[in-house]
């Protein structure tokens, strides 16, 4: 039985991955030698393709005939990647934007866990391609990149305060943030939930929003 109408949820997820993929390709080729819009551009372009590895599979699952299992857990593989690789170019997106050279230690921490999140997700344990994957390791590949997450909320708070644009950017990915853990937590038992992976999405689409606001300053 399917939570939500199939049609609804395709037409939301052709919409995001659109938006993402033509959004990102359009701050490339708006971004000439600003290196920061560039790297808004690879950003949005990297949420895009990343996800259309698992919302692909999910919407053939919806309309064709097959088992679709393995396909999406390798999906969400791909994804679980580049969303870490999303979130370490958001510290360099900000370097870049407002000319940090230091805060060294801000930057290795990214890397570690980014490279912590990225191991943990290669371990044959996480089950991705079961119709059960295990929890527990859902859990813990999960740490280090709710980590970042907080590191990149805390970093952008204190440096986007006046840059107009972007200076809501730390509350779309603590948002998303707060929708994605309980999909993590909770979904196993209680497949409703997922739906919080709707509004996850929406904070993404406000996050390239604000990207190409700030192309324009």
């Amino acid at each position: 039985m399917k939570l939500m109408p199939a049609l609804p949820e395709t037409i939301f997820d052709i919409c995001y991955l659109i938006f993402a993929v033509v959004g990102g390709t359009a701050l490339i080729a708006k971004a000439r030698v600003r290196s920061c819009v560039r790297l808004f551009g690879v950003m949005a372009l990297i949420l895009g393709l990343g996800d259309s590895f698992h919302l692909v599979p999910r919407m053939l699952n919806y309309w064709t005939v097959g088992d679709y299992t393995a396909a999406l857990g390798v999906g969400k593989l791909v994804t679980s990647i580049t969303m870490t690789v999303f979130y370490l170019l958001f510290e360099y997106a900000r370097r870049e934007r407002y000319g940090i050279s230091g805060q060294k230690p801000v930057l290795a921490a990214a890397w570690i866990l980014s490279a912590v999140r990225v191991i943990l997700c290669g371990f044959p344990q996480n089950e991705w391609t079961s119709a059960q994957p295990s929890l527990l390791w859902g859990i813990i590949r999960n740490i280090p990149f709710a980590v970042l997450g907080v590191l990149t909320v805390v970093m952008w708070f204190r440096t986007a305060k006046s840059d107009k644009p972007l200076r809501f950017v730390w509350l779309a990915v603590t948002l998303s943030f707060l929708f994605y853990l309980p999909v993590v937590l909770f979904s196993q038992q209680i497949p409703l939930i997922g739906m919080l992976m709707l509004p996850k999405t929406c904070m993404y689409v406000w996050v390239i929003v604000m990207f190409m606001k700030a192309e324009k300053t």
